[in-house]
């Protein structure tokens, strides 16, 4: 094998791929890229068993072949090399000679035959998802997702698909996040009609893959299913995985479908009201208490802990309630969810104290909800 490509074009394919990289130190070969040309291109392939991720190179291809190489060096090599500059790929039987300019290294590798096999989706019909709106959505459910793996099914982001938009959800049973991304494609119904009940549970390590590819200026993510297989494609970059096996929990009946209590404030005074009281939280119970005042028209945010003393801050709001009401939140939680809202202002909205309660983003201009997300919070039961 013997290509020239540019530095900038493979320092990108190995951003995008290095991550998958497998760490098992039983299996040497997924700690390497699988190099190989392929219809006049580089064709880069890094896999840890449970996410594949293949990015193509422009490339003057000299002569064919395939190897594999250890991604840390090669990484390492190619980031520090000038930009702009020309790269020289050359395999020397187990071995990959780089050059550029006055820089050549010459790396081991394995052979190529060991490298595991990706699957490659066959079909042509892809899902087409407007790329910024799911790097937006991403990077508020996932932080929602369940780390613990003794609940599979939580350890993912759930889809539901409608004949025009898609339903996004995670929870890890303390909070939950939904948003829906309206779509714009003729498919949408014969590519859901692929997955079982028309939804499916996507790893969050895959989704974070995906939104780590979407770069400022990508326009749209491909999506496809096949064999238990979701293949996404952003930028010519291909991520796969496989499903998380399970039922998602049905969390539509978790989400009220109407409030008895909104109560709207600034985001920024709230952000810093339940970080001041967290700090005088105990460190066994994790408790910040919320009163809201509809006659006075403000949240009485407190905190109390018998090592560090006790905390209270008063928040002017305004209050769509004759009711007052106290509920005690874990204030992680709490500030995870304040966290996601784009928007200055903030609605916090509840039923009951032991009931799930609800963030939502406020229109600046109308003070309406602004947007399809809703960030639901169990409170603790005292």
């Amino acid at each position: 094998m013997k290509l020239i490509c540019t530095q900038e074009n493979l320092r990108k394919a190995i951003a995008a791929a290095e991550r998958a990289v497998g760490r098992q130190s039983t299996l040497p070969i997924l700690g390497n890229f699988l190099l190989e040309t392929e219809n006049g291109r580089l064709k880069l392939s890094a896999t840890n068993l449970e996410i594949g991720v293949i990015a193509r190179v422009g490339a003057k291809i000299e002569s064919d072949g395939r190897i594999t190489i250890p991604a840390k060096l090669m990484s390492n090599f190619i980031s520090n090399l000038p930009s702009g500059d020309t790269i020289v790929l050359e395999s020397e039987g187990q071995s990959l000679k780089i050059s550029s300019g006055g820089y050549q290294v010459k790396i081991k590798g394995l052979d190529a035959q060991e490298f595991p096999l990706i699957p490659q989706h066959h079909g042509t019909q892809f899902l087409n998802i407007p790329a910024q709106p799911l790097r937006a959505t991403l990077a508020k459910l996932l932080p929602c997702v369940a780390l613990n793996e003794a609940r599979l099914e939580l350890t993912g982001v759930n889809i539901i698909f409608s004949d025009n938009s898609m339903c996004l959800a995670a929870t890890d049973s303390f909070r939950l996040a939904e948003e829906t991304i309206a779509l714009d494609s003729a498919n949408v119904a014969s590519v859901a009609s692929s997955f079982p009940q028309g939804s499916c549970i996507i790893p969050a390590a895959t989704f974070s893959e995906v939104s780590r590819v979407i770069s400022p200026e990508s326009k749209e993510v491909k999506l496809a299913f096949e064999d238990n297989q979701i293949f996404f494609e952003v930028d010519g970059v291909q991520i796969l995985s496989r499903l998380v096996s399970g039922k998602f929990p049905d969390y539509k009946q978790i989400i009220p479908e109407q409030f008895a209590l909104q109560a709207t404030v600034s985001k920024e005074d709230l952000l810093r009201a339940v970080k001041i009281a967290t700090v005088f939280t105990s460190q066994t119970s994790q408790e910040v208490v919320f009163r809201i005042d509809p006659e006075e028209s403000h949240i009485v945010i407190e905190s109390r802990s018998q090592e560090m003393g006790e905390n209270q801050t008063i928040l002017q709001a305004d209050i769509l309630s004759d009711i007052p009401l106290e509920m005690v939140f874990n204030p992680k939680y709490i500030l995870d969810g304040i966290n996601t809202i784009a928007t200055s202002r903030i609605a916090i909205l509840a039923n009951e104290s032991t009931a799930p309660a609800a963030l939502k983003a406020v229109d600046e201009e109308t003070g309406a909800h602004a947007g399809e997300y809703i960030y639901i919070i169990m409170p603790i039961r005292n």
